[in-house]
């Protein structure tokens, strides 16, 4: 163990820090996530994040600044297109897109959907760009009459489908998502993702058995070169759907962020060396989707608790990257995601040189991958910087 290396790098879906550059472009000139989150509640109540310097990345306002912070900090540009979960987790493990993928802002073309029906055997309802919680308020009554799927899209590169437990098993939602999968591919879209819901009128609830399908990355991952050079790579969450079940030696899915921060901490009581990989959905999905902000705000509060935790069982050979793959305001008319900065703090109670260090901002996501990918003794990737050097941590 004491020679090991550990990565822990754990996502806080949809945890933006401001809009970038070119917001405008998607709309999202107004987003700040964590800013406008904080005054539309009177202020965030994340002490362990705040210790760690969250308050002095650029361009955070709200977050109270410490005088001695515990990790580096700093903030990461977007290089690639777009704003979606795939988009941002590809391009930390070194893959930037030139090119979006489709979206569908006036719903699906008929062609698409009349190879869905000849695919799957299935009617549809809806076909629009919708919240899914108010989709299927919307169409539930009839989808529970007719059996016809519920299918709506958002402003990401995705083709979801609804489906009432009761009405369509879930094997069944399973089985037409992946034939809907094989045919969307001639289309670019990014992810399928099966939705399935229970309840009755006016009290339809989406369940957590939520499951993606998702195009493989278009590229060599970090990810993929861990596993080459035998270096395990543990994914918690939808990470493993993400990427397609490339580059990972271990999946754990998980039903909320209670649950994958425990398997977290499971996975560094059993895995002496690697990266444990994780993606924590609840801020994105239960709240910034649905404009939550209160609900956004205490979540994030309970997520605070629980990272300390993990930071309390590290050892002195793990450094623990907290960052994020896009931003979704709760507080702006869209329930999309928003175009931000990803903040980044870094952390190693094994090297306290580096605290205290900015990082400043970061030209792309992939600066977390090649840093990764040097703490392993990696060949230097084509795309990205490490932020080694500047923490001090080379000879570690």
């Amino acid at each position: 163990m004491n020679n090991a290396k550990r990565v822990i790098l754990i996502v806080l879906d949809g945890f933006g820090a401001g809009a970038l550059t070119d917001a405008h472009l998607y709309g999202d000139e107004a987003s700040h996530t964590i800013d406008n989150t904080a005054r539309a509640v009177g202020g965030l109540d994340v002490p362990f994040l705040s210790s760690l310097g969250l308050g002095l990345i650029e361009g955070i306002e709200t977050i109270e600044k410490t005088a001695h912070p515990l990790a580096a900090y700093g903030r990461m540009k977007e290089a690639s297109i777009g704003k979606d979960t795939s988009t941002g987790h590809w391009e930390m493990s070194g893959i930037i897109l030139d090119k979006p993928f489709a979206t569908f802002p006036h719903g699906f073309p008929a062609e698409m959907m009349d190879r869905f029906v000849k695919e799957t055997g299935y009617g549809w309802l809806s076909g629009m760009p919708a919240s899914g919680t108010e989709v299927i308020a919307m169409f539930g009554e009839e989808h529970l009459r007719t059996r016809k799927l519920i299918v709506y899209t958002s402003a990401d590169s995705v083709f979801q489908i609804a489906a009432h437990e009761d009405v369509v098993s879930l094997k069944e939602l399973y089985r037409v998502s992946e034939k809907a999968r094989r045919f969307l591919y001639d289309y670019n879209v990014c992810r399928v993702i099966a939705r399935p819901f229970t309840g009755g009128q006016g009290a339809f609830k989406r369940t957590r058995m939520r499951k993606d399908w998702t195009i493989a990355p278009p590229g060599i991952t970090v990810l993929d070169r861990l596993a080459s050079n035998g270096v395990p790579v543990v994914a918690i969450g939808k990470v493993d759907d993400i990427f397609s079940h490339r580059g990972i030696s271990l999946a754990e899915q998980t039903k909320d962020d209670v649950y994958a921060i425990h398997r977290i901490m499971a996975s560094m009581k059993c895995m002496a060396e690697g990266l444990i990989f994780a993606n924590l959905n609840d801020l994105d999905t239960l709240y910034g989707h649905r404009n939550d902000a209160v609900g956004y705000a205490r979540q994030l509060k309970l997520v605070d608790e629980r990272l300390r935790e993990v930071s309390l069982a590290m050892t002195d050979r793990d450094v623990l990257l907290i960052t994020a793959d896009h931003g979704c305001d709760p507080t702006t008319p869209s329930t999309d995601h928003s175009r931000e900065y990803a903040p980044l703090l870094v952390y190693s109670k094994g090297r306290p040189v580096e605290a205290g260090i900015n990082l400043g901002t970061r030209e792309t996501f992939a600066d977390v991958g090649a840093t990764i990918a040097e703490i392993f003794g990696l060949s230097t990737q084509r795309i990205g910087i490490s932020f080694l050097r500047e923490m001090s941590l080379l000879s570690w």
